[in-house]
């Protein structure tokens, strides 16, 4: 019935394979030179992917609602040709014949419903609400019978969303490096939507251990976050200890206390050694490699953290498990699997 109102308030209206190595691509031919230097995609790229990442996710969405289309439009073509019948009849006959009328009861709570924006008497309506109402019954009794016809074809939907090449550090890697599903994360440690993602990572890890891992990259926003690369560069620095993953969890759980003290009084907690911990920090000895993450960031399209890379494709904020789940079942079901 709640389809039924939602199909009847509309009539009412007016009418690329993700990378698990950061080997150098092919060089491409210039788009333009300086002084005989080469300005290429690569160096462009920082600058208009995040403009170019939703026109090619557009792009996509319309070749996809336009796929579906054909496909049902197919279907429905050859089960008419079965039956030695047009489309048209075979939808008549198997569908708009089987629809029921509405009921009284059904337009009067869809009456109830949309009464104020109607404004006017229920029997004067009564014949335009059961003229609409079954027109959605029937709308939605089509999309049934196709959907029903497509899942006993033979189709093979071969059309994906735009994937991005994103290299990651097997050294900052939670899981297996040549996991099926690769979730490479663009993360900031004072960013409080990368700190409330972290439970749903976790469990998404446990639920698929060995199937799905996660590569850690650093992306601060200094702007907005003036502790971001310092606690960035201290997490590579507890990483020199081994203690990376360990040093990272204790980052997200207490971002309020990210200052100097702060990241040494975690270093201390894991039992670190405090004078190569403390040197590695004063020496800033990983910056560069941060900002290196950075920019690897801005130049596959993340404008914002959290953002991630699921097999390639981007996704962006702290998103529900549920999301991630859908994701990673549909890579599971579509990707090889991985060389031994």
């Amino acid at each position: 019935m709640k389809l039924y109102l939602a199909l009847f308030a509309f009539l009412l209206l007016p009418i690329f394979s993700s990378g698990q190595s950061a080997a150098p691509a092919k060089s491409a031919p210039p788009l333009a030179t300086v002084d005989g230097q080469p300005l290429t995609d690569e160096d462009l790229a920082p600058y208009v992917q995040s403009q170019l990442r939703p026109l090619r996710e557009q792009e996509y969405q319309i070749k996809k609602k336009a796929l579906d289309t054909l496909i049902t439009q197919r279907v429905l073509e050859a089960e008419a040709k079965k039956k030695g019948l047009t489309t048209d009849k075979l939808l008549e006959q198997e569908v708009d014949a089987k629809v029921a009328e509405p009921t009284d009861v059904e337009l009067n709570a869809i009456y109830v419903v949309q009464k104020e924006q109607i404004n006017r008497p229920f029997e004067e309506i009564k014949t335009q609400l059961q003229q609409s109402l079954k027109k959605a019954k029937i709308q939605q009794a089509r999309q049934e019978y196709s959907a029903h016809l497509r899942e006993h074809a033979k189709v093979a939907v071969l059309l994906g969303p735009p994937r991005v090449q994103v290299g990651f550090d097997p050294a900052r890697v939670r899981g297996n490096p040549k996991a099926k599903v690769m979730i490479v994360e663009f993360s900031d440690f004072q960013c409080p939507y990368c700190g409330q993602v972290e439970a749903t990572l976790k469990n998404v890890l446990a639920k698929h251990e060995g199937t799905v891992a996660l590569a850690f990259r650093d992306m601060p926003i200094p702007q907005i976050h003036p502790l971001a690369q310092g606690a960035a560069e201290a997490s590579r620095c507890a990483g020199e200890q081994g203690k990376y993953w360990e040093y990272h969890d204790l980052l997200f759980a207490d971002q309020g206390s990210l200052d100097r003290n702060g990241l040494v009084a975690k270093a201390a907690k894991l039992q670190l050694d405090a004078k190569q911990f403390d040197g590695c920090l004063s020496a800033e000895k990983y910056k560069a490699q941060v900002q290196q993450d950075n920019q690897e960031g801005l130049r596959v399209g993340v404008t914002g953290t959290p953002g991630f890379f699921i097999n390639g494709i981007f996704m962006s904020g702290a998103l529900p498990e549920a999301t991630f789940e859908k994701a990673i079942e549909e890579q599971l079901a579509t990707s090889p699997s991985p060389k031994s």
